[in-house]
């Protein structure tokens, strides 16, 4: 039984899903936005928001455990420098989830998840990417 296990398994095993959710958390973090499938979204939203959490603390105590789930250090650079300052006032619900639809080839639920309150730049930038997925999506409905 899993009692008390909050974690989805997202069809993976153990440590394949614990390095695929570091190398989504690293990417997100770069880009302060990704389009993934729901259930990815909302795991890597736990796993943000405590990376968030962490770096809000801003001693070496808190680098060492982001640096445990993110190996890039220019990464984690930015996220202690850039991304936890923006956040001092807030005590949670640093990201959002953005529902997409659904993707063409298996009809899995896409999202889009990002950081709240980012700059006005890389916000509209982000936008319009999805725009231009959902047109792809589209693309064949809207031609007849």
């Amino acid at each position: 039984m899993r009692h008390a296990k909050k974690v989805a398994k997202l069809g993976r095993t153990y440590d394949h899903r614990n390095h695929m959710m570091a190398n989504i958390v690293t990417s997100f973090f770069a880009h302060e936005s990704i389009q993934t499938t729901e259930a990815r979204a909302k795991e890597l939203r736990r796993e943000a928001e405590h990376v968030i959490s962490f770096a809000k603390r801003g001693d070496l105590h808190a680098r060492r455990q982001v640096l445990r789930l993110i190996a890039d250090k220019k990464v984690v650079a930015k996220i202690f420098s850039e991304i936890a300052p923006r956040y001092t006032n807030r005590q949670g619900g640093y990201t959002r989830i953005v529902k997409l639809g659904n993707r063409r080839g298996d009809s899995a639920s896409l999202c889009l998840i990002e950081l709240v309150d980012r700059p006005a730049k890389e916000a509209r930038s982000a936008a319009a990417k999805t725009e231009g997925a959902t047109e792809k999506e589209g693309g064949a409905e809207d031609k007849s």
